[in-house]
């Protein structure tokens, strides 16, 4: 166990050598606190939800690999497992919801749900002081098994998705109402083609006219952000999406909605950390559904890479905290389920506490006197500063273990419960 003496002189000498650089670490750890991360509850249980269908099958899942022990198998256990797993994470956040984790006595079809189907997702939200957000699940469905949804030329399966589309938002605002808190409703569909389609031009029409549908009624910002994410290619979409990031960012920009930004839903060569502040230039807020897609979107857990580095340093330089709703998106069954959300949060918060404790204002000032030699001089020396005291110090604050003590807690959870199921 990590000795809270020995972490609280490291970061007495940690301040004063950024204070030479003109960085109050007691401000960065500050801003750091009021920044909320959400969690997505679907790497709790390999994107199984707990929806019957009409087969009697329940929800299905989107490419979860491994066969680790313990995965959550009711809505409870799922809680239990967010609660450990954000009892190990500093600072105060939120958690994402899919529709198919509606818990409902029977069957009742996506686009027949309500709130009153997520009553005691609300209850363990308002007890535990989270926000909660939402998606609606256009995927493991029978009719979203011929690859088209809102796009589909089949009149019935567009408004049946156009329907679920619809109670969504209904969900999200009653959420947003319940908590007091906005929730971001985020809509991603998988259309597409394997091969190479004849027309490219109907489908994208369909979708806007469903998404002007899904979009019509207006429902007060505090209470609802609704957001559309674009996708590069899928499994079984390969040579054509439909809801691409042109399409979506016109959209966006269009209707005013947020733009979903999935860091594993573009090419390898692109990066989201450019792109932020092309579509904040025209944008109000957006929302980062923070993966890691090794060779495609395979959705490994969050490390602090490179880029991750670099979108938190853009959300920071561009002043953009607050206008930038992150959540994370991946799902990995091959390793502890809930150390997977730990790993991930901790390390998109380090990543932002790295960015937080940058010189930035000097940097600016270098770039703008065309000394790019001291600009770099500087940008490598930072790396090299002392971070990781100033991170274990704002564990110590935060009530939450330091370095990798929370492992102890993953491994008693594991005996006590996890390996039980």
């Amino acid at each position: 166990m990590s000795d809270s003496r020995v972490i609280e002189k490291a970061y007495e000498a940690a301040r004063e050598r950024y204070a030479e650089l003109g960085v109050d670490t007691d401000k960065a750890m500050s801003q750091l606190s009021r920044t909320a991360i959400s969690l997505h509850c679907w790497q709790g249980d390999d994107v199984g939800g707990f929806e019957k269908t009409a087969e009697g099958l329940s929800g299905g899942g989107i490419m979860a690999t491994g066969a680790y022990p313990g995965k959550a198998r009711t809505a409870d256990e799922l809680r239990a497992d967010i609660e450990k797993a954000m009892s190990l994470i500093p600072g105060k956040h939120r958690l994402n919801l899919h529709a198919m984790y509606a818990e409902a006595a029977g069957k009742v079809e996506r686009n027949e749900l309500g709130a009153e189907h997520f009553t005691a997702w609300l209850d363990w939200a308002k007890a535990n002081e989270l926000g909660l957000d939402f998606n609606g699940t256009f995927f493991s469905h029978p009719k979203a098994e011929s690859g088209f949804t809102l796009s589909s030329a089949d009149e019935e399966i567009r408004k049946f998705w156009v329907e679920h589309g619809i109670a969504c938002r209904k969900i999200g605002a009653a959420m947003g109402k319940e908590l007091g808190t906005a929730c971001v409703t985020n809509l991603w569909i998988p259309d597409g083609f394997k091969d190479i389609p004849m027309d490219r031009k109907g489908p994208r029409e369909r979708l806007r006219k469903s998404l002007d549908e899904i979009f019509a009624e207006k429902i007060e910002r505090k209470r609802l952000l609704d957001s559309v994410e674009s996708k590069l290619f899928g499994i079984g979409s390969e040579c054509y999406v439909v809801g691409s990031h042109e399409f979506y960012m016109g959209y966006a920009v269009e209707n005013r909605v947020l733009l979903c930004l999935d860091t594993g839903h573009f090419h390898p060569t692109e990066v989201v950390s450019d792109k932020i502040s092309s579509v904040m230039t025209f944008l109000d807020e957006i929302l980062l559904h923070v993966s890691r897609g090794v060779r495609w979107d395979s959705d490994h857990v969050v490390i602090l890479s490179d880029e991750l580095r670099s979108i938190a340093e853009e959300l920071v330089r561009g002043d953009y905290l607050e206008r930038v709703h992150i959540g994370l998106d991946f799902f990995d069954a091959s390793i502890n389920r809930v150390a997977a959300w730990v790993i991930g949060t901790r390390c998109m918060l380090k990543a932002l506490l790295i960015a937080l404790l940058e010189p930035t204002q000097k940097l600016r000032e270098m770039e703008l006197a065309g000394d790019y030699t001291a600009r770099l001089a500087m940008l490598e020396e930072h790396k090299t500063l002392p971070f990781g005291a100033v991170w274990d110090y704002y564990c110590l604050k935060e009530n939450t273990p330091a370095q990798a003590d929370w492992l102890k807690e993953i491994r008693d959870y594991e005996a006590k419960v996890t390996s039980l199921r």
